[in-house]
């Protein structure tokens, strides 16, 4: 009898032969050198460490990362993830630990105080790891997104130093560093542009490497301790000294950890997806606790915190390379690279203004990604526009203005002296002060300024009368619809009230929705133009000038409506707002002329939904006080 069939693994536990392995493996250390190597440069440069130490913070951080990422991928016990997830430094704790150390003096004792701080921070990160599903719900969009926002933002000073000559010996006025910082972003840009896959990933590396190249040649790059530095080193557990523990830092890195948590929690389902892997609550438990082990070793063997780097991730799916012992190996060739000293001493080597060009991308980048996950968040909701307002608002006054921390009591100049961890506590604490702490009765969604509002807790009190007579506007005064989407009450938020009007719309019987297409007035009747009829749709055609026809215009958009009228047995109905003009209307009408009758029944409901769109959107905007202001017409 023929044995049992074996079964083959999942891609993500394959094995590959060992040269695919180190080749693919390789390439991940490649597209994540650049990110890796630039924080521990970036600290160096803003708290005043020697090139000696740059190296063997290089050389740590490189190290560190090989363990990190062996942790997360291949795993042991409840730890890690088991997926391919490379581990790098977090850009959310550069300027917190540029706070940190600058506030404790600067130099190798600043250093001290920041690995207390990564320790503390790395084991709070382990232990709360099985609880933080618990604590996800206090880090909606409207929090994260601000917190990576102001992380990007508030780099950008640090790379600006960077690009005019360091933080040291800055030199706006010199054209040669202008030159440099300008031309290695163009490198990036133009990769970005003319590459794609593997080549684009590694856009930053090559202008690094292009640009470092460029000023060596011209003289303005030195690499001296390359012939200094041993070609073998092992970094030992507290390098530079025992750490040192400051209650007001260890907050600052935890509250890094916690963003970090968030975004880890986001790598960790994205990649899932990729490799078409299940991935659950315990998942991300593993994830997190490989996460806060990994930044607690950091912290011993002087490195910094760890997350998941999304560079990667994007790599993984580039090349459709599931295996999790490609990452494995390229953990392992970190290993050996940060065990070679005068490989650190040829980053370290790299001009401060062509750091600077390629971290005005990667900085940018960042804050570019928090404006997307900000795109997510309701602002008619009047809360959400208090809570990034602020938080962005405080975050650059204190990253514009650093000396204010200075009006502080010591202990509080770590947390007012980073703009970073200034505007993320204050993000977190109003998105708690405003959407879990006490009674408060939604956002609002009817009424305008002065005139009363009309919040979501009223709407889901509402009686089926009252409520048609608050929203009826939204379909021409149609009351059997809107009195359906009263029935799909409560309403959590404004976009499921919204969608309830949609699904009431299209799940109302044929007769039902002829009769709210019979409530539409012809576009450019005189009725509507003289004010004497059309209700809403007067304002909807007023707005696209269907109200201010010359004669011949006139005549002919109504020998358009009135063929479409006989021919289908409803009024021609456009969501003019989304019409190119009066010559869109006609184009689009003549067009729909030519369709079936139920292909034009199910025409006619889109453009009616897309009308009650825009008038829900009015309705919430007009209740909400800046929203109103900022929208408001200037005639």
């Amino acid at each position: 009898m023929p044995g049992p069939v074996k079964r083959r693994p999942h891609p993500v536990d394959e094995v590959l032969p060992a040269g695919k392995l180190a080749v693919y493996g390789f390439q991940h250390v490649l597209a994540f050198y650049a990110g890796a190597v630039i924080v521990p440069i970036l600290l160096a440069g803003a708290i005043g460490l020697s090139e000696r130490d740059l190296i063997h913070l290089i050389n740590a951080d490189l190290f560190t990362c090989g363990i990190a990422s062996i942790i997360q991928s291949v795993g042991f016990w409840k730890i890690g993830v088991r997926l391919p997830l490379l581990q790098g430094v977090t850009f959310t704790a550069v300027s917190p630990m540029i706070a940190i150390g600058l506030a404790a003096g600067g130099g190798t004792q600043g250093l001290l105080v920041i690995y207390g701080a990564v320790i503390v921070a790395g084991l709070a990160t382990f232990f709360i790891a099985p609880f933080f599903g618990r604590l996800l719900r206090f880090f909606p969009p409207v929090v994260t997104g601000s917190v990576i926002t102001i992380i990007g933002i508030a780099l950008l000073p640090v790379a600006a130093a960077d690009a005019v000559g360091g933080a040291d010996n800055p030199q706006p006025g010199d054209p040669r560093n202008l030159a440099y910082a300008l031309g290695t972003l163009a490198v990036i840009v133009v990769m970005q542009r003319l590459f794609r896959g593997f080549l684009a990933t590694v856009a930053v590396l090559v202008g690094l490497v292009l640009g470092t190249l460029v000023a060596w040649f011209l003289g303005d790059a030195t690499f001296s301790a390359v012939g200094d530095s041993a070609w073998f080193g092992v970094t030992t557990p507290f390098w530079f000294g025992w750490p040192q523990f400051s209650v007001a830092a260890i907050l600052s890195m935890v509250v890094v950890m916690l963003i970090t948590a968030v975004e880890t929690t986001g790598d960790v389902v994205a990649t899932g997806e990729i490799v078409d892997k299940r991935v659950g609550g315990e998942d991300v438990t593993r994830a997190l606790r490989a996460d806060g082990l990994a930044t607690t070793i950091g912290g011993v063997l002087n490195s910094f915190p760890y997350t998941c780097f999304a560079e990667n991730v994007g790599l993984v799916r580039l090349t459709r390379v599931k295996s999790r012992y490609v990452v494995a190996t390229a953990g392992l060739i970190m290993i050996v690279i940060g065990l070679l000293p005068k490989a650190g001493a040829i980053v370290a080597g790299i001009p401060h203004p062509v750091l600077g060009g390629a971290a005005l991308a990667m900085f940018a980048t960042v804050a570019v990604v928090g404006i997307q996950t900000l795109s997510r968040v309701d602002f008619h909701d009047h809360r959400n526009v208090v809570i990034v307002a602020s938080s962005l608002g405080l975050a650059v006054f204190v990253t514009v203005e650093p000396d204010v921390a200075q009006a502080v009591p010591q202990w509080a100049q770590i947390v007012l002296g980073s703009g970073i961890t200034i505007g993320s506590l204050t993000a977190i604490v109003l998105n708690l002060v405003f959407h879990h702490l006490g009674r408060h009765r939604g956002p609002a969604v009817a009424g305008a300024p002065g005139a009363g509002t009309v919040r979501l807790e009223q709407v889901n009190a509402m009686d089926r009368a009252e409520f048609v007579a608050t929203f009826g506007k939204l379909f021409q005064g149609a009351d059997a619809v809107v009195g359906r989407a009263h029935d799909r009450r409560p309403f959590a938020d404004t976009a499921n009230l919204r969608a309830a009007f949609q699904e009431a719309l299209f799940a109302a019987p044929a007769e039902e929705q002829r009769a709210v297409m019979a409530a539409y007035p012809d576009l450019g009747g005189p009725e509507v133009a003289d004010g004497d009829a059309g209700g809403e749709s007067a304002e909807d055609q007023a707005a696209a000038g269907l109200t201010r026809l010359d004669e011949a215009d006139r005549v002919e958009l109504e020998a358009l409506v009135t063929a479409y009228r006989d021919r289908f047995g409803i009024p021609l109905i456009v969501c003019v707002r989304d019409a190119a003009g009066r010559e869109g209307v006609l184009r689009d009408g003549r067009q729909r002329l030519g369709n079936s009758a139920t292909q034009e029944h199910a025409a006619a409901l889109i453009e009616i939904a897309k009308i009650a769109n825009h008038r829900f959107g009015h309705l919430v905007a007009e209740a909400n006080p800046i929203h109103a202001a900022r929208t408001r017409s200037l005639d």
